[in-house]
């Protein structure tokens, strides 16, 4: 271990990380086409938040699901919406998450 130089350790990290970041994302030539999105049911109780509608990789094409009413994993956390983000090659889809 004493004869391997300290730049191979931040070119091993650096592939590590990229590669979790690229994990998923599937790139499309065209976005698909914006959901019919129905009226939002009401909230079951108080503290509830709306989780918008996700695009999920299919077999061979992004599936629109539908979104939920959830209950925050921690206090005053909020929910980003996923989007499509522009990339060489395409489009991928940015899954949300809570912040």
């Amino acid at each position: 271990m004493e004869n391997i130089k300290p730049g191979f350790f931040i070119l091993f990290f650096f592939c590590l990380f990229y590669s979790f970041e690229s994990a998923g994302q599937v790139v499309v030539h065209e976005r698909p086409r914006e959901p019919v999105i129905s009226a939002r049911p009401s909230a079951p109780a108080a503290g509830y938040v709306w989780v918008s509608g996700e695009y999920v990789w299919k077999v061979k094409n992004y599936v629109y699901v539908q979104g939920y009413w959830a209950v925050p994993p921690a206090h005053k956390t909020k929910w980003v919406e996923g989007r499509w983000r522009h990339r060489r090659g395409g489009w991928i889809w940015i899954p949300g998450f809570w912040k």
